[in-house]
């Protein structure tokens, strides 16, 4: 009897549902998440031995509600250094401009119903020196397509043992094989394969041979592989299309900016012989997030018609912000572009704001320097090359850098850096010129 009492005066305790939707009244999240939120806080109350203080559960319950509005997507200043960050939404883009309706099928020429992405597949054909193109919604979803249309008899991909790659997120390339009920045949060895080698496992059972750009990492030392060139003619005499997945897919030359570095083109894969080559659309193209498929028409066409690509189509928004990055690019304008911007940055320019921004920070409880650093490509591309850059190093007074770099992610306008030689260090390449006030804000915000 004394102990049912006890819990009846425990749950009592427990603040109602009305009582807490006041004490948070002015957060700005929707009702019914606010609601959502304090019912499963309530529920937890419910369940433990020992009920908080009412000031502690409002705090806790604020904490919650905090981490619910950060997990909204939302702008973040990126101070890593690593440009084509995956973490953060991969290449910087302008938001498409497209609102309300637009002429996604409808042909305005003729009042007929049109074709899906139509003037943009052209403008990524141009780009790629292809006889047509196409979009899926991201590379792997690309690949998954042309494996299936050309496996549908002919089970088998012949790839090399030393292009069987784990991109982002633990997705491997014979994972996504395996989706499509396609056989993989590795030939060679993880170092060297030979031309020999693919001529042996081509049989009649061959559906395609694949070879896939070894974008995030690089092999050195007794190592060899057979050029583009040698594959397409072998493939061309055995009568098997030969595909080439390239991962980042860059339109623009790369030595300029990476240190001498040169990242193949799909325009250079198109020449060289291959069927059909397909790249990211969000990593250094500097667009949204689609797969790009190139190549000759009449596969381009077969693709088009499979049941499965229906499935992977993309949405106005993307195909709008994929349109705006290719007018660039065909106008010559492609150094315009958020992405190249930060890749193509200057040094100098690069130091003249850190030292700005140094001078805005005096009076704040931090030592600041402006150092060199290195920043990344990023995106599972150029993983040799680094880009000189110069970084605003921070020593907070009062706080540890790991809570110094807490309280910048939870900013109003949330910031992203490295904690490297005891310091927390921030990289201007990848903070834009235009984001420098709500930085000093956040930074402001963060130490006092």
């Amino acid at each position: 009897m004394a102990k049912a009492k006890n819990k009846k005066n425990k749950l009592r305790a427990i603040p109602g549902v009305d009582t807490l939707l006041e004490a948070v009244a002015d957060c700005a999240l929707p009702r019914p998440l606010i609601v959502a939120t304090i019912r499963r806080e309530l529920a937890s109350l419910r369940k433990s031995k020992l009920i908080p203080k009412h000031d502690e559960i409002i705090s806790g319950l604020r904490l919650r509600l905090k981490d619910l509005t950060l997990s909204r997507l939302q702008p973040v200043i990126n101070g890593t250094g690593v440009v084509v960050h995956t973490n953060l939404g991969r290449s910087p883009i302008a938001p498409p401009d497209n609102s309300g309706y637009t002429n996604l099928e409808i042909d305005l020429a003729t009042g007929r119903r049109g074709k899906r992405a139509a003037y943009v597949e052209q403008c990524l054909a141009e780009l790629c020196g292809a006889e047509a193109a196409m979009v899926t919604n991201n590379c792997a979803a690309a690949l998954v397509l042309i494996l299936r249309h050309f496996t549908s008899d002919k089970k088998e991909v012949i790839i090399s043992r030393g292009e069987l790659v784990q991109i982002g997120g633990g997705f491997r390339i014979p994972d996504i094989l395996e989706t499509t009920d396609a056989t993989l045949r590795e030939v060679g060895t993880t170092n060297r394969t030979t031309l020999a080698d693919y001529a042996k496992a081509t049989h009649k059972n061959t559906g395609l041979i694949l070879k896939v750009h070894r974008s995030n990492f690089f092999m050195d030392g007794f190592v060899a592989a057979p050029d583009r060139r040698e594959l397409a003619a072998l493939a061309r005499k055995k009568r098997v299309p030969f595909v080439e997945d390239l991962g980042s897919g860059v339109i623009t030359d790369t030595e300029n900016w990476a240190n001498g570095h040169h990242e193949t083109t799909p325009r250079e894969v198109i020449k060289n012989g291959a069927a059909l080559v397909c790249f990211s659309g969000d990593k250094l193209l500097g667009g949204p997030q689609a797969g790009i498929i190139a190549g000759k028409a009449k596969h381009i066409a077969a693709l088009k018609k499979h049941s499965f690509f229906r499935a992977l189509r993309c949405d106005k928004l993307i195909l709008t912000a994929l349109q705006s990055a290719a007018e660039k690019y065909l106008r010559g304008e492609g150094d315009t572009l958020p992405l190249n911007q930060s890749l193509e940055a200057d040094c100098k320019i690069l130091k003249r704001r850190a030292t700005k921004l140094a001078k805005a920070l005096v009076k704040l409880p931090v030592t600041v320097a402006v150092a060199e650093g290195e920043s990344q490509v990023g995106g599972g591309a150029l993983p040799q090359a680094t880009l000189p850059s110069i970084t605003l190093d921070l020593v907070p007074d009062n706080l540890s850098l790991k809570d110094f770099a807490t309280r910048l992610r939870r900013a109003t306008a949330p910031v992203i850096g490295v904690i490297s030689g005891q310091r927390f260090r921030l990289d201007l390449r990848t903070i834009f010129p235009e984001q420098e006030k709500q930085l000093l804000q956040s930074i402001q915000e963060s130490l006092l």
